[in-house]
């Protein structure tokens, strides 16, 4: 099934984020107090972010702990945008979240990542909002399951929301990593593919765990074109009452977007970037065609195997013969200087492919290369 096309309002329509690039959506994790509130909005205000942002519910793995304030938050971030002008911003998780948002003047919202994950609440979320203006951002499921992310922007896309984007904060794994969630960027890539006109945002934040990571997952966002940031800070990260780790002071925010972190240009009007970009291009074009035609080859001969397995009553997957063809692979790529993870996901794909030519010869199905 194909997705469906989504009606995006450019996010230079939602009134929010203006020049100089990256747009920012920046504050602290949980609103905490008023006054903590009104501080940081005050040192966001004075480095020129436009968006505050501050969870007011917050789902936690385990109960007792701090679930967000609740709904008197809300009256902390309308005073943001009375006394400082921000618009403000936060995360929902239900039908009862959205109308308190909307009650309240909240600018903008963000579906979380376990939510996102959830379709029931999903379109719960996009009934509520039905008829409303406000722009909304889809954080990616907790798992690496694109089509599930996709699925939830057609459901807000369906009841009429144009003003539509995403937040990328990386995926739940167990594997032993740098970082709290995995960046799955290929992920993320593939989104941007099917979906240009998308407003794409990238949470250092939740994406690090650690203030140690935001200037890296910062740059390689805007390294690969994201639009936007939206970063987690608070006036004493120390003493934070949820997530103290991954927040940035206003200060420490201020010499990150100003100092260490280059936005990317889309293009180049320079007629030597031009020129040469096409050649190369274009050699990746011809580069391309070969890889195409080897692949074709490849399960041509993979078909006939299938047909002597067949004749001859062999088990189509041999581990051990595979398992040493790929040990090879990864040995001569590196001499050309790929690494041992591009390897093995590629081949990995092809050996699934024959795999599957194979399986449908010996069952008798028709297969297409």
């Amino acid at each position: 099934m194909g997705n469906k096309k989504l009606d995006i309002a450019p996010l230079n329509e939602w009134g929010m984020f203006t020049d100089p690039r990256p747009s920012v959506l920046a504050g602290p994790c949980s609103a905490e107090s008023e006054e903590q509130v009104m501080e940081t909005a005050k040192g966001l205000k004075e480095l020129g972010i436009n968006v505050f942002r501050a969870g007011i519910w917050k789902p936690r793995t385990h109960p007792g702990c701090f679930e967000g304030i609740g709904v008197e938050g809300l009256g902390w971030l309308r005073k943001v945008k009375n006394e400082y002008g921000l618009k403000v911003a936060t995360e929902v998780a239900s039908e009862k979240h959205v109308y308190e948002c909307l009650k309240h003047g909240v600018d903008l919202v963000w579906i979380g990542a376990r939510t996102t994950a959830n379709p029931f609440l999903v379109q719960e979320i996009a009934d509520a909002l039905r008829g409303s203006d406000i722009p909304v951002l889809v954080k990616n499921p907790v798992n690496p399951d694109l089509e599930l992310w996709i699925g939830a922007l057609e459901r807000l896309s369906g009841a009429g929301i144009r003003k539509l984007g995403v937040i990328h904060r990386g995926f739940s794994t167990f594997d032993k990593i740098r970082y709290r969630n995995d960046p799955h960027w290929d992920i993320a890539i593939e989104l941007r593919s099917r979906y240009p006109e998308l407003p794409f945002f990238v949470d250092p934040s939740h994406m690090g765990g650690s203030t140690e990571y935001i200037q890296e997952i910062s740059q390689r966002s805007l390294d690969l074109g994201f639009e936007g940031l939206m970063i987690e800070s608070h006036c004493n990260p120390e003493i934070a009452l949820s997530d103290s780790k991954q927040q940035l002071t206003p200060d420490q925010l201020k010499d990150l977007l100003h100092n260490k972190i280059n936005v990317r240009e889309s293009d180049s009007d320079s007629r030597e970037w031009k020129e040469n970009i096409d050649q190369l291009r274009a050699k990746i074009d011809v580069i391309d065609e070969s890889i195409l035609y080897a692949l074709g080859s490849r399960l041509k001969i993979s078909r006939q195997i299938g047909e002597y397995k067949k004749n001859n009553n062999v088990a189509i997957v041999q581990a051990s013969r595979w398992d040493s063809l790929l040990a090879k692979v990864v040995e001569r790529g590196r001499e050309n200087g790929l690494s041992q993870k591009f390897l093995t996901d590629v081949f990995n794909a092809i050996h699934e492919a024959s795999v599957e030519v194979q399986n449908d010869i010996i069952s008798g199905k028709s297969s297409e290369l």
